[in-house]
């Protein structure tokens, strides 16, 4: 299994995980869950501990809080079999950690690890199935999905009377923010204030002080020992305090059911996804959830329409969608390399994905005839002329789902909406539909490429075309057949007679082919 299960937060991503786990650890196998933060890791162990618990599978947590002496304990476990499924940080990538028949990797929050930490986790044993999840998965990942490298599973419904986290996009006003958090507090809820960097913690506490002086804050960052953080937030889910003034190190799955109000500082220095994760640390009980994200209002205007998506897609299950743009926005990357992001606008997204199904398909399965492009020179132009169509990104995506099509019916339907669409079909976009026509027919009887010069016509086959073929050429048309090639002599130089000519020769070679 190579699955990636895309879900919003609070969707059931984890019982998944746990049902997944169940069916290799109870089969005798190990299972692996890495979390990209100890809060998260510590979280999924009370979990699947409890879960396990009338089991007789033993249950185990590895990161940096672990103390060193369980530590070794869990890996001594772990290599000799006893601890059938491990709850761990990047700390599980450790040389010292040996496992003696692992099963099962789950990777939550697939997004904050990078590349080479996936490829190291993968690494841990040769036959190896592996889940990821994600509410928000990176482009990268999105795009493999997208073109069959993994499997994807989409939770769609939405939690028992779950409501969607209403999102607005402003300036800072003490005013405005006193008024949501006090009307929390009243309410008997709990909020969030997260800032992008440790070094505003300090400024925005003092801006607390002074709007809501009756609520108790507590701070949680990274630069704290890990054992303290740990108590903070653990603490402020059991209640300790009203408010959470902390970093992004909140957005991994922290569960705070009370919490239903949370302010972003500086939203212009997140990603989409991170906002994303933010806002899903509020609202998740009955109530209603507000996520108010603070921005200057002279920000660059590509970074508040980053923003303003956040607004508009506000509705649950909106993570798909979120990353859905992303990828559009940011490319898709290297699927295998260190490289995140790519320009794929150059491309087309597409053309893009197209190429790499080639590729995936040409590795697993091979291509078939239908699957290949054919190359046709005839020395006509093949172009959409910018009169026709003005906008070069609508036309670059045109050019991409023509070189898709892969029969005469998509292409009779993509013919019908040029006319619908742009008005009457130009010479030059005529021409490109007859050649994309030749194309698909060239494909299917086993051409793989045709050539043309002022004198001749080259039709160079796959594999030796059949005696049948050649006869009901040959008995029309003055040609010779040698070195896989049907070579044919021309009237005349002109690029649309030998266009004409070439459909002539193909509509004798089809009916010969059966």
């Amino acid at each position: 299994m190579n699955r990636l299960v895309c879900g919003d937060v609070g969707f059931g991503k984890t019982e998944v995980a746990l049902r997944a786990a169940a069916a290799v650890a109870l089969c005798g196998a190990q299972v692996l869950v890495i979390a990209p933060k100890t809060v998260l890791a510590r979280q999924h162990y009370l979990i699947f501990q409890r879960r396990f618990a009338n089991t007789n599978v033993n249950v185990e947590m590895l990161s940096r809080v672990v103390e060193r002496k369980t530590a070794e304990q869990v890996k001594t476990g772990l290599a000799s079999g006893d601890v059938g499924i491990v709850i761990a940080t990047q700390a599980v990538l450790a040389k010292s950690v040996r496992f003696a028949r692992l099963g099962l990797l789950i990777i939550d929050e697939e997004h904050k690890f990078g590349a080479r930490d996936k490829e190291a986790m993968r690494s841990r044993s040769p036959a190896l199935h592996v889940l990821t999840m994600s509410a928000t998965p990176i482009p990268r990942t999105l795009q493999s999905a997208m073109i069959g490298i993994q499997d994807v599973s989409i939770l769609a419904t939405s939690p028992s009377k779950r409501r969607p986290v209403r999102t607005t996009l402003g300036p800072f006003d003490g005013v405005s923010m006193r008024v949501a958090l006090l009307r929390e507090f009243r309410r008997g809820g709990q909020s969030f204030v997260v800032v992008p960097q440790i070094e505003d913690i300090d400024g925005v506490h003092k801006i607390l002080r002074d709007i809501v002086p009756e609520l108790s804050v507590r701070v949680a960052h990274a630069k704290m020992k890990a054992s303290e953080m740990d108590a903070v937030m653990v603490g402020f889910g059991d209640g300790d305090g009203d408010i959470l003034l902390s970093t992004n190190i909140i957005e991994s799955g922290l569960d705070v059911p009370r919490a239903n109000t949370i302010f972003t500082w500086r939203a212009d220095r997140f990603g989409i996804a991170q906002l994303h994760q933010l806002r899903g640390r509020v609202g998740r009980s009955r109530r209603q959830g507000s996520a108010m994200l603070l921005a200057e209002d002279g920000i660059a205007q590509e970074t508040r329409a980053r923003l303003s998506a956040m607004e508009t897609y506000d509705r649950l299950g909106a993570g798909f969608a979120l990353s859905m743009q992303d990828l559009d926005k940011r490319g898709a990357g290297d699927i295998v390399g260190d490289d995140q992001a790519g320009h794929i606008k150059l491309l087309g997204i597409s053309l893009y994905q197209k190429l790499l199904e080639r590729a995936v398909l040409a590795r697993t399965e091979g291509f078939s005839r239908e699957q290949q492009d054919v190359p046709i020179n005839l020395g006509v132009t093949q172009i959409i002329p910018s009169g026709y169509v003005g906008d070069s990104t609508v036309r670059l995506n045109l050019y991409a789902r023509l070189l898709r099509a892969r029969d005469q019916k998509a292409l009779d339907e993509f013919e019908e909406e040029f006319e619908d669409r742009f008005g009457e079909l130009p010479d030059e976009v005529s021409i490109l539909i007859r050649l994309a026509r030749l194309r698909v027919a060239a494909s299917q009887i086993g051409i793989c490429k045709i050539d043309a010069g002022p004198r001749g016509l080259a039709l160079t086959f796959e594999a030796t075309p059949s005696r049948k073929q050649i006869e009901a050429i040959m008995t029309v048309y003055q040609g010779e057949y040698r070195n896989e090639r049907l070579i044919f002599t021309l009237p005349t130089g002109n690029g649309l007679q030998r266009l004409t000519f070439l459909e002539n020769i193909l509509r004798r070679l089809i009916p010969a082919r059966s």
